[in-house]
Formats: structure tokens, C-alpha cells, sequence
């Protein structure tokens, strides 16, 4: 094919991503549905035909999706996971093989073919990291406990996208039991050979480039990372294993050198302008006009697997013992079909175990579980606020030492990170009538040790509040980071403690005029810095003074 005119396309669908991506932003969508509805336009079927080297531009799109894989395999760390914690990371794993599960057995009750129903719930299983934590972090929500399970079940599904692509690989296996135990044996050998050979080769480029001549050529970083990351794809396509899994395991390998911070962020320019491609690519793909024929069927299974992943992710965290309001706004939050889904089904495609039919579909319905997700995860607070009140969850507060109907505390503290341990120090003496509420039970623990009555509960709930009898308290403090679930509580508190003499954070200077008018006494975390930063160069410049005094 003439390459100028597979380069006029590739620039003709970035411009249109472009246009399509600052509208969605502006709309408040994520730029993936404008990279989406833009390929939707231009090219594939049903549009209006003015790409046409669409084979050429979805190899050049796979290229986008072994940078992801390589970036989240630098990204990979033991410490990423330990700072999650447990709890959350174990939700992760019962979401995706349950959710796995249960698409599988019904759309097996529907077609009654065993690979594509496993294909069909791998390509389903998975949330939008990618749309998610973008909504969070511009609500600041990430600190909120939702955000925080989101997290965690987000980087598990992240780390699940390289077993699943293995699993897709290996249902593209035709044979007896015995055969596939055998194409499983080579994979895995294969996949071995491949590992110790990035192990060397990764020592070598180290030893050979070092770290001084990295820092001096700084080019050759983006060099590095694309010869390592593009490489490794192509020597697992060569030796028959998914090049996502090869790309994968070579950012992995390189995490763990002192170049993967500046190769990470060298290699973040060229992987968003490939997944740009990627995700316009896939757009070509989906056809308006199946979409319109088969408007219910869409419709149907996207609803279905919201409500299906809502209720999945909220039992989940229900029953590792997060609140009724927690887990129903968690399981909000992942209640869609993410990107990994073309991903996978572009490995199922190519394996031949995913027809253009099952493919449109899933890809249709991920285009519309995007456009759900700007209006579901703002929205997860008040949904768990609304489930909680629905089913009268009255959380019993469960305490590390007494029980919370003891006497009415003299002093409430409200969330016990550093902020509120450094806050509690002036009660330490009275410790026997101050309690604290954490949701980290690590936080309880350490209250406990520090001779504070210790309660695990969601100060936001009303419930929690009520169950205390503030009514003598004489004062409260509220140190959670989150803006609205200080001023929820805030307002909880002057209902049962109007009295009471109420102490709130303000992690940012923009939130603590609204917490005043609550009537709080505001303390911000930006001002206290600036006056921390103020006495120590105060100190500073004390001490050069007599230094230069006595020279």
C-alpha cells in the first residue's frame, strides 16, 4: 500500500481524535469515547469511508497497546501492592474470576459454545482504569474510601490483563486434551526462554549504556524503552506467545533498574499517541449501523453487566467487611466494561476464537459503558448514601477494646492518619474519654495502643454518629482529607453536638471557606505548610546570619 497515503490517514484520524477528544473533554467525557466515536466516523463500517488503510493503521495501533502492557510492567511492584493492602487486592481477584464466571455461564446458556463464552466474560471482566481513576482524581475522590477500594480493584485487573491474555492465547488452541496440554507445555517453555533471554539482554544494555551516558543522552532512553519494549513484542510474536505478554514481562524485568522511572516517563509521549491510534482503530471496527439495528441487544447486555458488576463488586465488599454505603459506592464506581476489553478481543480475533460479531458487540457495548461511567462514578457517593438509608444499614460499630455504648466521649476524633494522630496528642492524658473512628483498622489499632476508645465506622452515616450520644461531647475533630465527606460529617456533628466545640482539616485553601460556614474552626493543610516552610527558613537564615557574622 502507497505509504503516503497510509501517513495522510494516520494524520487524518490523529486530527479527528483530537477534535473529538478536547469535545468529550469539554463535555466532561473521558478523550477515549472522542478517539472512539472519531474512528467511528472516519473509517469501518457505516462510515463515511475516508480511511482507508484500516488494516495498516491497526498494526500500527498494536504497537500502542505493547507500550501499555510494558509501562504497567515497570509499574509493577511488590511496595505498590503492599501500600494497597490486602483486603482490597483480594475484592480485585474474586471481582475478576466471578465476573468471569457468571458472563461466561450465561452467555453459554445463550450460544452453548464453551470458548466464546470464556472469551466473552475474559473481554467483559475488566473496569476502565483509564476512565475511573480520571474521574476520581479531578473529583479528588481518591482518598475516599470507594476511591481507595476502586484503586485497588483497578491495579488488580490491570496486573489480571497478562494472565487473560494468556488465556486467550491458549483457547485459540485447536486439539485433544492432550494437545493443548502440550501447546500449554511449549507456551510456558517458550515464555521461560523468552524471560532469561530479556534477563541478559537487560543486563547487557545496562552495563553498556550505565547511568552516566543515560544522563548525558537523554535520547537514548526513548531508544531504550522502544527497543526493549517493541522487542520483546516482537520475540514473543516469533516465538508464538502474545506480544502484549512479551512487552509485559520486559517492562517488569526493567522496574527494577535505575532507569525505569525516566524510561517510564520518556516512553509516556510515544504510547499516547499509539493507544490514540488504538482506540481510533477500534472505533473503525465498531459499525453505527449494527449498533442501531441491534440497539436493544446493546442496550440489554450493557445494562446487565453494569447492574451484574455493581452487584458483584458490592458483595464483594460487603463481605470483607466494608459498610453497606462503601461497597455499594465501590461497585459503582467499576459498574463497566474497560478498555483491556479491545485488547483482549483483538488477541481473541487473531486466535480466532472471537468472531467480528461477538466482537462488535463487546466493542459497542464498551463504547456505551463509557458514556455510563461520566454519570455513574461522580455519583457513587450519593448511590451508597441512598443504598444505605434504603436498607436501614445500621453499622455496628466494632471496636478495638470496648463497646461503643459506653459513656459519651468528652472528645471525638474523625479519621486517625498522621493528621489525626499528631492531633490527638494534647488528649493522651484523658485518653479514656476520647474515641476515634477510622475506617483503617490499622488507624483503630493505633488508637487503641495510644489508650483511645477505638471504633471502625463511617463517620459520614449518621447511624455511627447517633450511636455514640454526642450530646455532651465538647469537642470533635475531623481530619478525613476528602472535602465533602468532612463537610458531610461536619454537618452530621452539629445536628447531634450543637454544642460541641468543632475542629475541621481543610486539605486545600479552596474547600475551607465552605467548611466555615458549617461553623467549624477551619485548619488547612496548605497554610500550615507554608507557615512549617516559613519558620524553618526563618531558622535558616538565622543561622547563615551568625555564620557569616563570625567569618
Amino acid at each position: 500500500m502507497d505509504i503516503w497515503l497510509i501517513l495522510r490517514d494516520v494524520v487524518m484520524l490523529l486530527a479527528a481524535c483530537l477534535l473529538a477528544g478536547g469535545v468529550a473533554s469539554r463535555l466532561g467525557q473521558s478523550p477515549i469515547i472522542g478517539y472512539l466515536l472519531a474512528g467511528m466516523f472516519l473509517g469501518g463500517p457505516g462510515s463515511i469511508g475516508a480511511v482507508e488503510s484500516e488494516e495498516a493503521i491497526e498494526g500500527i495501533a498494536e504497537l500502542g497497546v505493547a507500550l501499555l502492557l510494558f509501562s504497567l510492567g515497570l509499574e509493577f511492584s511488590v511496595q505498590r501492592l503492599k501500600r494497597v493492602g490486602a483486603r482490597p487486592l483480594m475484592g480485585g481477584v474474586l471481582q475478576v474470576v466471578i465476573t468471569i464466571a457468571l458472563a461466561s455461564g450465561v452467555y453459554l446458556l445463550v450460544e452453548r459454545e464453551v470458548k466464546p463464552a470464556i472469551a466473552f466474560g475474559v473481554m467483559v471482566c475488566l473496569s476502565s482504569t483509564a476512565v475511573v481513576l480520571r474521574i476520581l482524581m479531578e473529583r479528588s475522590e481518591l482518598d475516599m474510601p470507594h476511591g481507595r477500594n476502586s484503586l485497588a480493584v483497578l491495579l488488580t485487573q490491570d496486573m489480571a490483563v497478562v494472565p487473560l491474555a494468556l488465556v486467550m492465547t491458549l483457547l485459540g488452541g485447536e486439539g485433544s486434551a492432550s494437545d493443548v496440554a502440550m501447546d500449554v507445555g511449549k507456551l510456558l517453555l517458550l515464555a521461560g526462554a523468552l524471560v532469561v533471554g530479556f534477563m541478559i539482554l537487560n543486563k547487557i544494555a545496562v552495563l553498556a549504556l550505565g547511568t552516566l551516558t543515560l544522563m548525558r543522552n537523554r535520547e537514548l532512553t526513548v531508544i531504550f524503552a522502544v527497543v526493549a519494549g517493541l522487542g520483546a513484542a516482537w520475540a514473543a510474536h516469533w516465538a508464538g506467545v502474545s506480544p502484549a505478554l512479551g512487552a509485559f514481562v520486559a517492562g517488569m524485568l526493567l522496574g527494577s533498574s535505575a532507569f525505569a522511572t525516566q524510561i517510564r516517563a520518556d516512553v509516556s509521549s510515544l504510547r499516547v499517541l499509539l493507544l490514540t491510534l488504538f482506540f481510533g482503530a477500534a472505533g473503525m471496527v465498531a459499525d453505527p449501523v449494527w449498533i442501531v439495528q441491534n440497539w436493544l441487544l446493546v442496550a440489554g447486555v450493557s445494562v446487565a453487566l453494569a447492574v451484574g458488576k455493581l452487584v458483584i463488586v458490592w458483595l464483594i465488599f460487603r463481605a470483607l467487611g466494608h459498610t453497606t454505603r462503601v461497597a455499594a459506592a465501590s461497585g459503582l464506581a467499576l459498574a463497566q466494561v474497560g478498555e483491556f476489553a479491545f485488547v483482549l478481543g483483538s488477541i481473541g480475533r487473531a486466535n480466532g476464537v472471537v468472531d467480528q460479531e461477538l466482537y462488535a458487540l463487546v466493542i459497542s457495548v464498551t463504547i456505551v459503558s463509557f458514556f455510563l461511567t461520566a454519570l455513574l462514578v461522580p455519583a457513587a457517593p450519593r448511590f451508597g448514601n441512598l443504598m444505605a438509608r434504603l436498607l436501614h444499614s445500621k453499622q455496628s460499630p466494632t471496636e478495638s477494646g470496648q463497646d461503643g455504648s459506653d459513656a459519651p466521649p468528652a472528645a471525638l476524633i474523625i479519621g486517625f492518619g498522621p493528621a489525626g494522630q499528631i492531633a490527638a496528642r494534647p488528649f493522651v492524658e484523658q485518653a479514656d474519654r476520647v474515641v476515634v473512628i477510622d475506617l483503617n483498622q490499622q488507624g483503630v489499632r493505633q488508637a487503641t495502643e495510644l489508650g483511645f476508645r477505638g471504633i471502625v465506622g463511617d463517620a459520614t452515616q449518621s447511624d455511627v454518629l447517633e450511636h455514640l450520644h454526642l450530646s455532651e461531647c465538647r469537642v470533635v475533630v475531623v481530619t478525613v482529607p476528602h472535602h465533602e465527606s468532612a463537610m458531610t460529617i461536619v454537618e452530621q456533628v452539629r445536628q447531634h453536638a450543637p454544642q460541641a466545640h468543632v475542629v475541621a482539616r481543610s486539605r486545600y485553601q479552596m474547600h475551607a471557606e465552605d467548611l466555615a460556614t458549617t461553623g467549624a474552626h477551619v485548619v488547612g493543610d496548605e497554610k500550615e505548610v507554608g507557615r512549617s516552610l516559613a519558620r524553618h527558613l526563618r531558622q535558616w537564615l538565622s543561622e547563615a546570619g551568625e555564620e557569616e557574622a563570625e567569618e
